[in-house]
């Protein structure tokens, strides 16, 4: 399988299925992280899925995915939103990046309608629960077959 897809979770994700299910569902993280994980095993791929609660942690990662990964997933929670230092470093990266949020941010109050993140992004799923992560990690399959066939 070679390298993982990083899927990167940033502050408040751990409370999903208790955290205001009518925005964000009521599926945990551990049960968005079991579909994601099916997805890429039947696209032969294989995920490292995390979750923190700490923008230094999460910049970390997305550090280390420069050597370590194919290319990240990232729900990055409210950071989104306020977080240049993770925009800095998905751009270092130098890697593919899909964006995801499990509820629509152009519909939420207008602070949740800017992100950093999108800036470093290829592409963006918003608002569809947690299929997003599925969907996403169908696109980075997609992105990296397209990427390896061109040589």
């Amino acid at each position: 399988m070679g390298k993982p897809i990083y899927v990167l979770n940033g502050p408040n994700l751990n409370m999903l299925g208790k955290r205001e299910p009518a925005i964000y569902g009521r599926d945990t993280l551990a049960a968005i992280k079991l579909r994601a994980e099916d997805r890429a095993s039947t696209l032969g791929i294989a995920v490292d899925f995390r979750q923190t609660n700490s923008e230094g942690e999460l910049i970390g990662w997305i550090q280390d995915a420069r050597d370590n990964a194919r290319g990240i997933i990232i729900n990055a929670g409210g950071l989104t939103h306020t977080s240049v230092a993770i925009l800095d470093a998905l751009q270092a990266a130098e890697l593919p990046v899909i964006e995801v949020h499990l509820s629509n941010i152009f519909r939420r109050e207008s602070f949740r309608q800017h992100s950093h993140v999108s800036l470093a992004a290829m592409g963006v799923i918003c608002g569809l629960g947690a299929k997003g992560y599925e969907l996403a990690v169908e696109a980075m399959a997609d992105i990296l077959a397209s990427a390896s066939s061109r040589g």
